[in-house]
């Protein structure tokens, strides 16, 4: 099991988050970060979140991934 902190960025500097999450792998990691990024978006903002991506690291603060908010929005129509 591994710790991943997750934490949003929107191009002009990352907003730490508190969101910290024992994960079996990559795999548990990706869709932990999917869950943080569907919550964020449940709250109403005038931010665009196809601007944002969220920076997964580990315990010791080493980004394992990132990942862009449009790839679970989708292209606008």
């Amino acid at each position: 099991m591994s710790e991943v902190h997750v934490h949003c960025s929107n191009g002009n500097g990352i907003v730490l988050d508190a969101r910290v999450a024992q994960v079996d792998g990559l795999t548990e990691a990706r869709e932990y970060a999917k869950g943080v990024a569907r919550s964020l978006m449940t709250v109403p903002t005038l931010r665009d979140w196809r601007e944002c991506w969220l920076e997964v690291s580990d315990d010791l603060g080493e980004e394992i991934f990132a990942m862009p908010f449009s790839s679970i929005l989708g292209k606008p129509h």
